[in-house]
């Protein structure tokens, strides 16, 4: 009997990391992006023979009407144009073929000791300090992609809140991952002294609340992602 999972499609996919997960529950996998060097390091992991890589977007699938089982993204629907998206999305869905679109907001928490609340009030200030810098898709991602959500038109949807993610990151990482923010990197660029001196602060005042002097001390962030499901009709 022919496994009915039959083709999965990741978009945005990057490197892979996402892609890779569909692998064993498919025939066929394609990783989707519109970076050639993020497909170039995607091709570079070995032992998926069941997965390929191309460049593309979310707007133009290269695959025949009704072939697709599912469509995943993986913190990178914030990026697609809605419209386009949703009918390119219809067109090439079987019926009863499936779309799950994962994110993540910045609404981070940190928890270390007895620091409970105050260590997130910290991040907080760090996060409001950056919103003059702050783009459409960062918006669109802290919606739980509600635009998105709203526009399927299929009866059988929903969105999955609050999928907590917990994990052990010392202080260093946590600043790390701010400095990787989006918003972070403009401000950086328009005021690199400010900015720098953000992240200084941000970690000292992290140190002192929970009263060590490394900054390689770990504490435990919380994510909080979100999923938006949704079942194209037979």
């Amino acid at each position: 009997k022919e496994n009915p999972h039959v083709l999965a499609v990741d978009l945005g996919c990057g490197t892979g990391q996402n892609t890779r997960l569909l692998a064993p529950h498919f025939q066929e996998v394609v990783g989707l992006d519109i970076s050639e060097s993020q497909v170039a390091e995607a091709r570079a992991v070995p032992g998926f023979s069941n997965i390929t890589y191309r460049v593309g977007g979310a707007e133009e699938m290269p695959f025949p009407d009704s072939s697709v089982d599912l469509i995943t993204a993986a913190t990178a629907a914030h990026y697609f144009d809605i419209e386009r998206f949703l009918k390119e999305a219809h067109r090439v869905l079987k019926p009863q073929g499936c779309m799950a679109l994962l994110g993540y907001t910045d609404r981070f928490e940190f928890y270390y000791g007895n620091c409970e609340g105050r260590l997130t009030s910290i991040y907080r200030e760090l996060v409001d300090a950056l919103l003059p810098y702050s783009t459409k898709q960062i918006n669109v991602a802290n919606s739980m992609l509600q635009d998105l959500f709203e526009a399927i038109p299929y009866p059988d949807k929903e969105r999955i809140e609050n999928i907590i993610l917990k994990e052990l990151r010392p202080v260093s990482s946590v600043v790390g991952l701010c400095e990787s923010f989006s918003m972070y990197q403009a401000y950086q660029k328009a005021e690199p002294e400010a900015a720098r001196a953000l992240l200084q602060t941000t970690q000292q005042r992290f140190l002192e609340e929970m009263k060590v002097s490394s900054p390689e001390t770990e504490v435990e962030v919380r994510m909080k992602y979100f999923c938006v499901l949704a079942s194209k009709p037979r």
